[in-house]
C-alpha cells in the first residue's frame, strides 16, 4: 500500500458503488458569447466513468479538455445538461451543496501546482482534511503517514518556493489524495516538469490507481495516456472516441 487511511478519514468521503458510474454526463454543453452570437466549447457530451478507472482526456488545443474537467470538478457551473457524481444530480444542486460535495469527494492536481505559498508542505497537505472536519489529532497522524510514504518527512517545514517543480507537484498529489477522495482530477499534471519528474508523477498515479483510486487526467502526452485504462478524445467540443 502507498499509504493507509484512518477510519475517520474514510468516513468523511462518500464511497463509490462499483456497479454504478462514478461520473455520468448526458447532453453536457458549454457556450461562450462571441460577437453577436455564441461559440460552443462542448457539444452533446455523453460520458460515464466507473469507479477504479484511469481515464485520459486528449485532443488538440481548444478542444474543450480542461473545460470538461472543470465541469466534472464543479469549478465551472455555467453549462447545460445533466451531470451526476456518485448518483448526486450536480445540475440540480444548490451552490452550497455542490461545494460541500466537491470538498468531500474530489482531489485536484493542477499543472501549476496551486500550492499555497504561505503554508508549509505539511500545512498544504493537511488543508483538505480540515475541509472534511477530520479531528486535529487524527489529521496529524494521517499527514505524518503521507509524508513518510511520499518520502517528504525532511521537507515538511519547507515552503513551496523552497522546492523544485517535481517536489511541488509531489506535494500537490499528496494533498489531492490525503483525504481519500472518490476521484482525482488532474489537469496536465506533468506539463511543467522535466521528463524524469513527469515519469515519477505518472508512476505514482499508476500505483494509486492500482490500489483503487479513480483518476481522470487531461493530457497532451500519449506516453502519459498509456498509464491509464481508457482515452477519451475531444475535437471541436465533441467526443470523437471513448
Amino acid at each position: 500500500m502507498l499509504f493507509k487511511r484512518s477510519s475517520a478519514a474514510r468516513g468523511a468521503v462518500t464511497q463509490a458503488d462499483p456497479n454504478t458510474p462514478l461520473v455520468s454526463m448526458q447532453g453536457i454543453e458549454k457556450v461562450f458569447p462571441q460577437g453577436g452570437g455564441q461559440a460552443f466549447v462542448l457539444r452533446r457530451i455523453a460520458l460515464d466513468i466507473t469507479p477504479g478507472e484511469f481515464v485520459s482526456i486528449m485532443g488538440p488545443s481548444g478542444a474543450g479538455k480542461s473545460t470538461l474537467l472543470h465541469i466534472m470538478g464543479m469549478h465551472d457551473h455555467a453549462w447545460t445538461g445533466e451531470y451526476r457524481l456518485l448518483g448526486q444530480p450536480i445540475h440540480a444542486l444548490a451552490a452550497r451543496d455542490r461545494a460541500a460535495l466537491q470538498k468531500r469527494t474530489i482531489g485536484f492536481v493542477f499543472q501549476a501546482y496551486h500550492l499555497l505559498d504561505d503554508l508549509t508542505v505539511y500545512e498544504n497537505i493537511e488543508l483538505p482534511l480540515s475541509y472534511r472536519d477530520v479531528p486535529r489529532s487524527e489529521r496529524q497522524s494521517i499527514v505524518a503517514d503521507v509524508l513518510d510514504r511520499f518520502g517528504m518527512v525532511a521537507k515538511k517545514d519547507l515552503f513551496p518556493n523552497q522546492l523544485s517543480g517535481g517536489q511541488q507537484q509531489l506535494v500537490g498529489v499528496a494533498r489531492a489524495v490525503v483525504a481519500n477522495p472518490a476521484v482525482i482530477l488532474a489537469d496536465e499534471p506533468t506539463g511543467n516538469l522535466h521528463s524524469s519528474q513527469a515519469q515519477e508523477i505518472m508512476e505514482l498515479f499508476k500505483r494509486l490507481n492500482d490500489q483503487g483510486t479513480t483518476i481522470v487526467q487531461v493530457t497532451h502526452s500519449e506516453a502519459n495516456a498509456a498509464y491509464g485504462s481508457r482515452v477519451i478524445r475531444l475535437k471541436d467540443g465533441y467526443i470523437q472516441a471513448s
